[in-house]
């Protein structure tokens, strides 16, 4: 029977281990910068609250004061929060007309629309951080963890909204693509875009109040 030398068997190990380093020092870069992009967020959750505030709002004027002049008073597919059916979805492609679907393509979907979904979800994030952070055990939790969930319970109403966006956008950069089905598909999107933000949303509200329920209970402040 023959062993191994203690020599060759570190030579082993070592190039076992070198083997390995890269994937394990890729995985801990990630979660660094997972929390470490978690925490500037949360240190400015007031300007990223007011920067998506301020798009919101010219958004909504947009809509209200420009877009429906230009569909005959019909609300954006983006408003309707039950989604629309193929029908009213047609008749408001129709009431634009291909000048008014250019302008709304260009004024919303290429500039707005395309900036509101990151910021708003960066704003989520550094919400539910911030309101998370004052109950204990969400304190007790650690930071990439903290970031993991935050970016989880964001990540797929961020990835609802672009999708929706691209639906739409290309009802009204292409109207012969507009069939019951590509029009029942894009409802179906806004849908769930919708329903996907209620989550985060419903989150903070419940760490909030979790928070305020405690501070009445005489709980000290983090």
């Amino acid at each position: 029977m023959t062993s191994r030398s203690p020599a060759k068997a570190r030579t082993i190990r070592a190039e076992f281990d070198q083997a390995a380093e890269p994937d394990q020092r890729d995985r801990y870069t990630l979660w660094r910068n997972l929390t470490a992009t978690a925490l500037r967020l949360s240190r400015h959750t007031a300007a990223l609250a007011f920067v998506t505030l301020a798009v919101f709002v010219a958004m909504t004027l947009l809509e209200f004061f420009y877009f429906r002049r230009l569909s005959g008073g019909l609300p954006s597919l983006d408003m309707r929060l039950a989604g629309f059916t193929p029908d009213e979805g047609m008749a408001w492609l129709t009431a634009l007309g291909r000048r008014g679907g250019e302008i709304i393509l260009v004024w919303h979907y290429l500039t707005f629309d395309l900036l509101f979904p990151t910021l708003l979800s960066l704003t989520l994030v550094s919400l539910l951080l911030a309101t998370g952070r004052r109950l204990a055990k969400f304190r007790a939790m650690a930071a990439p963890a903290q970031s993991l969930l935050a970016f989880v319970l964001v990540l797929p109403y961020t990835l609802a909204d672009y999708a929706q966006n691209l639906a739409v956008a290309r009802l009204l950069s292409d109207f012969q693509s507009a069939n019951p089905d590509s029009l029942a598909f894009a409802s179906a999107l806004t849908v769930t875009k919708f329903a996907l933000l209620a989550i985060p949303v419903v989150v903070i509200a419940v760490f909030y109040l979790a928070d305020q329920r405690r501070a009445g209970q005489g709980g000290e402040r983090p």
